[in-house]
């Protein structure tokens, strides 16, 4: 079932359960994905823990998105019976949004896809409410569970001049999951939005990637960071994806056609469905920095989001639904009153440029390294990516040139 028929349909009864959706050695939400128990595939790593880099650029000390000082991630994951799936909340800062909202602007590389709530943001700049990443099916409930949130604030969402309301995206991760059913309650949102911290970020089968495929390969959420520095001073850029983008063949790392060299390991279907298992789409990007910069100047922030997936080999096809919303906590502040930000010139924003490619391109890559080979309904199943030999395709291709 397609992303347009499924929403026809989406007031019909809930798919019969047929099998649980299990995950081997999960990246466990609030830290990277964890060590191997006998008997079970190895454990999963991020990118630089096998010892490929990527780009030019330093990394922050957590090469994650809450690199940025006050920037907050929560995941809730839900796996029960066919459900498999959960909610990604990211917080600009643990303080009021609305007294205190960021720039920000978005990027719809690709529309086929949704990221909900983005009016405010386009008409003013300014992002005053979490942002909530999901599957297709939950975006309402994680609308509306954010929108509670924020009603139950110190400063209403009403009370601003902004009129905020929550930026929720998804991707489609029927495979794996019960879309139709709608499993994601108000209360796993809830719970996303309260354990939102800072520290090291659960990447993988974890939050809103759960369901999520790249490249054919379990996939899901991913995070890096960039220092940089400008005039003497130092920035950081960093970049939350969910993957769910990419043909086998495109997969590409560190210029490897890593893709063409694992050829196996496809998705499989279960007894309980036939035909092909559908191809990723569609990547959602969260791009921040602490640099102070304008609405207009994020807006080319985000577009280089959609660079750095191209450099994983992902193309946007007619189907994808690649969006990235961009925010600078270093531009936070009231509205009501006019007030003075210190703007990164024009003319120095190369370096935050690159960083953002750089970031998301380690992302994409590191949602693939550590997601763990996962059945869901009706006992599909998505296969991770084998470390061990990825690292021999890079190794080979550095070799032969």
């Amino acid at each position: 079932m397609d992303r347009r028929r499924f929403l026809e349909l989406s007031t019909a009864a809930a798919l019969t359960p047929v099998a649980a959706c299990t995950t081997r050695l999960p990246g466990v939400a609030g830290r990277p994905a964890g060590v191997g128990r006998a008997g079970q595939e190895p454990a999963r790593a991020r990118l630089r823990d096998l010892g490929l880099a990527v780009g030019e650029l330093p990394t922050g000390p957590l090469n994650a998105i809450t690199d940025i000082p006050g920037l907050l991630v929560g995941h809730t994951t839900l796996i029960r019976g066919p459900a498999c799936t959960g909610v990604t909340a990211v917080l600009p800062h643990g303080g009021d949004l609305v007294r205190e909202p960021v720039a920000a602007a978005d990027f719809n590389l690709n529309g086929n896809g949704e990221f909900t709530g983005l009016g405010p943001v386009r008409r003013t700049g300014y992002l005053a409410a979490p942002i909530l990443l999901t599957d297709t099916g939950s975006v309402g409930v994680a609308y509306g569970a954010a929108l509670g949130h924020m009603l139950a604030a110190p400063t209403p969402p009403h009370a601003s001049p902004l009129r905020p309301e929550p930026v929720v995206g998804e991707t489609w991760g029927d495979f794996l999951h019960d879309t139709g059913g709608r499993h994601l309650g108000p209360a796993h949102v809830a719970a996303a939005l309260q354990g939102a911290a800072g520290g090291p970020v659960g990447e993988g089968s974890v939050g809103g990637g759960t369901a999520m495929r790249a490249f054919r390969f379990k996939a899901g959420m991913g995070t890096a960071s960039r220092q940089v520095e400008i005039e003497g001073r130092d920035w950081a850029v960093g970049v939350l994806v969910q993957a769910n983008c990419g043909r086998r063949r495109q997969l590409t790392v560190l210029g490897a056609p890593v893709g063409r060299r694992i050829d196996d390991l496809l998705p499989r279907r279960g007894s309980g469905t036939a035909g092909p298992a559908a191809e990723g789409n569609s990547l959602l990007a969260v791009v921040a920095t602490d640099a102070p910069l304008s609405p207009l100047q994020l807006g080319w922030l985000g577009k280089r989001a959609a660079l750095g997936m191209a450099r994983t080999g992902a193309t946007s096809t007619h189907g994808s639904g690649d969006l990235i919303i961009a925010l600078s906590t270093g531009a936070r502040g009231p509205v009501r009153r006019a007030r003075q930000v210190e703007r990164v010139p024009s003319d120095r924003v190369d370096p935050l440029l690159l960083g953002a490619v750089e970031a998301t391109e380690e992302a994409v890559l590191n949602s693939l390294t550590a997601a763990a080979t996962t059945t869901g309904r009706d006992g599909n199943t998505i296969y991770a990516l084998p470390l061990d030999r990825l690292v021999e395709a890079v190794r080979r291709h550095r070799g032969s040139r």
